[in-house]
Parts: structure tokens; sequence; C-alpha cells
């Protein structure tokens, strides 16, 4: 009989329960796990009769409870929450091969180009249209994320348990299995599922990079890699990036600081580098070609001559000559990029990377060598994968957005001002002498911050952060921070303050024309300021600074909506805002020969 993925839900949920329910007896004692099930069975009557007697049976259980009692009832159903959403969620999955068995869906690869090819539109049309493209999912912290990193760990082995019966099917040993879910299931019992203090940001950022690491640093590469194979475009550029606010985003978070942001990059160039790492050093154990037996690239015999692998064991194979080399490198960029020595030390020393172009532009050496001499079935593996990891997400892993709301900033470009004599109440002026003043700021070469001054609080950590921000994009390249989200914008003052803030840490640079690898980009939440959207940035876009910034990308970045839209005028009002500001910023791009 073939199990559908219904069926295989309702097994696992009573595979996972039944641990857990083994697991709360012999662990809790047969007297919480009486109590549990008496009100599970009591809960399940209601749900199913929705009779009076049942619920009041299910309220006096309940209010028999002791304090203790309680929690350990809370606890027990808790965990059987998380588990029965792992099952739900590979039944989903479950349902989505199905799908896909039954014919192209179109939410994949193959089923959007399928209906590109319905539509007329050709393979030429795709690639050009992705060329173009930007798809870059942005995780972000909330206040009501409670679960730990830990729960989320024990979560995930317990998919990874039953992902692995999955692979081997009927040579699944389900008694190892089953013994593995019993270890796991013990764990999560025996671990606090909410945290005893409140969050901080390293937290949050410990929990993004935990998600970066499990997910996307899988899926990500392999969507692009899965692109540029149906498209026949090798070289078609990285579409997808992922971004983050966590460790930037100080309006969301009061104590994100510069040490913050220096720490969200560490911790995220600590997951990619291992991932790197790891990868190097499992191809290394791989590509045992032999100088000898095979032809090699000339630029692949100068990478291995150059390696500090004088191993006479690899003295013939250049491929792993070359990869002790880029593995060496990489260990040498660790420190340099997180502070602290890489997992694993190397046998020999060697200069760290430069940037994550030269580490790919390695990789492709090998690549190169190999599809060359030995056919397309190197065209498509882990060597194949890790530069198209590289590509994706080079030695920062995420693209960091900075935040901060317009007051703030208004605040701290008044106390600058100030200080430096050029005007002493910039909050009291009207909108056309702040962009005045600002305007003849951001064309001056001279800074206004004086180190021998005294400044406010707010005015020296928001320079702390952008000083921070500057020193990462030294170290990870422009893909590590490419956008300033400015919350409650409502004139084009809010996005010229950035980019005085930005040139006070030398990122923005006057010049004929202005540049700056950071893009100041305006947040319209509430209904007013969608409303007032287009003027402002009419008015942003006449700013010669603002506009050679915006053209030096080809694009002006615009966010709307958010919350506060939906907060301030329902979701039928809020929707159709967004709809008709949406057109209006469009027209205001066009006009001034930019993509929105």
């Amino acid at each position: 009989m073939i199990q559908t993925a219904d069926d295989r839900l309702r097994d696992e949920v009573r595979l996972l329960g039944g641990l857990l329910g083994e697991v709360i007896r012999d662990e809790g004692g047969r007297d919480l796990y009486d109590r549990i099930e008496a009100v599970r069975q009591a809960s399940v009557a209601w749900h199913r009769d929705a009779g009076a007697a049942d619920a009041a049976r299910l309220e006096q259980l309940l209010g028999a409870l002791s304090l203790d009692d309680a929690v350990g009832l809370a606890h027990g159903f808790a965990a059987f929450s998380l588990l029965a959403n792992v099952a739900e969620d590979r039944a989903g999955k479950r349902r989505a091969k199905e799908q896909t068995a039954a014919g192209a869906r179109p939410d994949t690869p193959e089923g959007a180009l399928q209906l590109l090819a319905a539509a007329g539109r050709t393979p030429e049309d795709a690639r050009e249209l992705l060329a173009r493209a930007l798809i870059s999912p942005v995780l972000t912290a909330h206040p009501s994320e409670v679960r730990r990193k830990s729960v989320i760990d024990r979560i995930a082995a317990v998919s990874d348990l039953l992902d692995a019966c999955d692979q081997t099917g009927a040579a699944c040993d389900e008694a190892a299995r089953d013994a593995g879910l019993r270890r796991q299931v013990t764990i999560l019992w025996a671990t606090r599922l909410v945290r005893q203090a409140g969050l901080v940001v390293q937290d949050e950022i410990d929990t993004v990079v935990s998600f970066l690491d499990r997910v996307f640093l899988h899926v990500a590469p392999a969507q692009l890699a899965d692109w540029r194979r149906r498209l026949e475009a090798p070289d078609l550029a990285p579409f997808i990036r992922i971004g983050t606010w966590v460790g930037g985003d100080r309006d969301g978070n009061p104590n994100v600081d510069g040490a913050v942001l220096t720490a969200a990059f560490r911790s995220q160039a600590r997951a990619v580098l291992r991932f790197y790492l790891d990868e190097v050093n499992a191809l290394g154990a791989e590509l045992s070609l032999s100088g000898s037996m095979s032809a090699v690239s000339p630029a692949l015999k100068a990478l291995a001559e150059a390696s500090g692998d004088h191993s006479p064991h690899r003295a013939d194979e250049p491929y792993r000559r070359a990869l002790s080399e880029i593995y060496a490198r990489l260990a040498a960029t660790h420190p340099v990029l997180t502070g602290q020595p890489a997992p694993r030390a190397p046998s020999f020393p060697a200069e760290p990377y430069a940037g994550p172009d030269a580490f790919r532009a390695d990789l492709a050496v090998l690549q190169d060598s190999l599809v060359r001499n030995h056919g397309a079935v190197f065209e498509d593996d882990r060597l194949a994968r890790l530069i198209t990891a590289a590509d994706v997400f080079g030695f920062h892993m995420a693209t960091l957005d900075l935040r901060q709301n317009s007051d703030v900033h208004e605040r701290v470009v008044a106390d600058l001002l100030k200080v430096a004599g050029v005007c002493d109440d910039y909050v009291a002026l009207a909108e056309e002498a702040r962009l005045s003043i600002l305007a003849a700021e951001l064309a001056s070469g001279r800074p206004l911050f004086n180190s021998y001054a005294a400044y406010a609080q707010e005015t020296l950590k928001e320079r702390g952060i952008l000083q921070a921000a500057a020193e990462a994009l030294r170290l990870f390249g422009p893909q590590a921070i490419r956008t300033h989200v400015v919350s409650k914008t409502d004139a084009a003052s809010d996005l010229l303050e950035v980019y005085l803030l930005l040139k006070e840490v030398g990122l923005y640079r006057p010049g004929d024309p202005a540049a700056c690898p950071v893009q100041a980009a305006p947040l319209f939440e509430t209904i007013d300021d969608l409303r007032a959207a287009r003027p402002t940035l009419e008015r942003l876009l006449k700013e010669p600074s603002a506009l050679a910034v915006a053209r030096a990308r080809g694009v002006q970045e615009v966010m709307i909506g958010y919350s506060d839209s939906n907060k301030d005028g329902s979701y039928l009002t809020s929707t159709w805002e967004l709809h008709e500001a949406s057109r209006a910023l469009k027209t205001v791009t066009d006009a001034a020969g930019l993509r929105l």
C-alpha cells in the first residue's frame, strides 16, 4: 500500500509523540505522564464533540493543577508541539515532491521556464531578467522569538534523523533511528525551552547565523546553480543575496552599537569560513588525480608549484597541493576576519586572502583544469557548488542593512553642526534651509567632527557604528553593507543627513560625481508617509549627491509598508496606499533614469 504525505504525517506524529510519552514517563514520573494524558484526551474529546461535559471535565483537570504540575504540563505540550512541527514540515516537503512528480510546479525553475515559454518568452529573456534582478531574503530579529538555539538544534537533529532514514529507504535501520530519536527527545525534555534571561543582541546574532548556516548556506547556492544550468549561463551573476538586519538595526534594538556590528560580521564570517574550510578539506581528500596520469592546465600547475605543501606523498598530485595552499590561505584569513584562529590549523603558513574574489579565482583555476582535461562531469560537482557558494556569500555570508530612526539622525547632525559652528539650531530650520546646509557640507572635503570637542553620547554612538561599518566594508568588500534604511522618513533631508554622517567616516566621498558604497533608503511606513512618498523622493533626487549615488548603482532602493501602515490605516487602506505609493515612486525613478 502506497502511503500519502498525510499518512506519513500521522505516522511520524504518532512516533514522535510516543517517544515523548516514554521520556515523560521515565524522566518526569508516572503521575505527570498520567496528568498530561488525561488533559490530552479531554482536549481531544472537547475539540471533537464540543460538549458541555467535555468542557467541564477539561476545566476540572486544569483547575486542580498545582503550579509545579502546570509547569510540567505546559513543558510537555510545548515539547510535543515542537516535535509535531517537525513532522508537519516534512509532510510539506513530501507534498511538494508528490506535486513535482505529477508535473513541474510553477514555483520551481523548471515550472517557471515552462510558464515563460507558454507566454512566448525565451531562455534569453529569462537570462536578461535575472542578470538585473536581486532576490534578497532578509532575516530580522523579533522580540517574540523565545526559542533558544539549543532547542532549535535539537529539533534540527530530530529532523536530520528522520531525513537520513528517508534517504536509505528500505535499508533504514529503524531501531537505530528510534534510539537516536529517543536520545534527542530526552535531551529536548531536559532542556529549558525558554530563556531565563532576556535576549541580548548576541543571542539574536547566534540565532540568525544558525539559520544562515543550516538553511541558506546550502539552499541559495543550489538555487543559483540550478538556474545557471537550466539557462546555460554559467557566468550568470548571483541574483540571490541573503540579507540581515541583526547587528545593524539600531531602531529595532537600541543596544546595537559599533561593537555589536563588528560581532555580527565576525559571527557570520566564522560560519561561512568554517564551511569553506570543511569543503576545501573534503576536496583535498577527493581530488587525488596524479599529474603523471592526467594533464593539468598551466594555471593549475603554477598554483600547485606556488603551494607551501612540500609533502613527498603529494609531489605528483597538483590538485591536492593547490588545495593545501587554498586551505592555508583560508585559515590565515580566519583570524583577520573573526579575531580567532581557524578551527583546524593548516600544515604550513600562508598569506591571507585579500578578499573572496581571490579565493574564488583559485577555485576557478582548479575547475577550469578539471573541465578542460576531463570533461563536463566536473561542471556540477562539489567544487562547482563551492564556487557558487563563494559567489553568493563571499566572506561576509549575509549583507547587513543599517537602520536608524530619522529623529536620531536629525539630533546627531544638529549636534555636529552646532559644535562645528555651522548652525546653532539645525532642528528649528525649515526643510529647504536644511537641504541647503546639508548640500554645502556634502560638497565640502572637511569633516565636521573634532576629536577634541565634546558631543552627546548619542552622537558618539552613531559615529561609532558607522566607523565599524566602514571597517566592515574594508574587510569584507562592497557586498557587506549596501543600504542604510531610514525609519520615519518624511523629508528629503532625512536621507541627506545619512550621507553627511557617512561622509564623517569616509564612506561618502565628495566629487563630480560623488560616491558612496552605502545608499540611504527611505522607509515610508504610515499612511501619511506613503502619501508623501512621491514628493519626498522627487526632492531627494534633485540633490546632486543623492542622484550621483543612485546613478552609480542604477537603482534607488525604497522600503514601503513594514508594520506601521497597517497600524494606522487598517489592512484595506494600507494595501491600497502601498499600491498607489509603488506606482507613484516608479514614475519618479523612471523620470530620473533609475530602477526602483
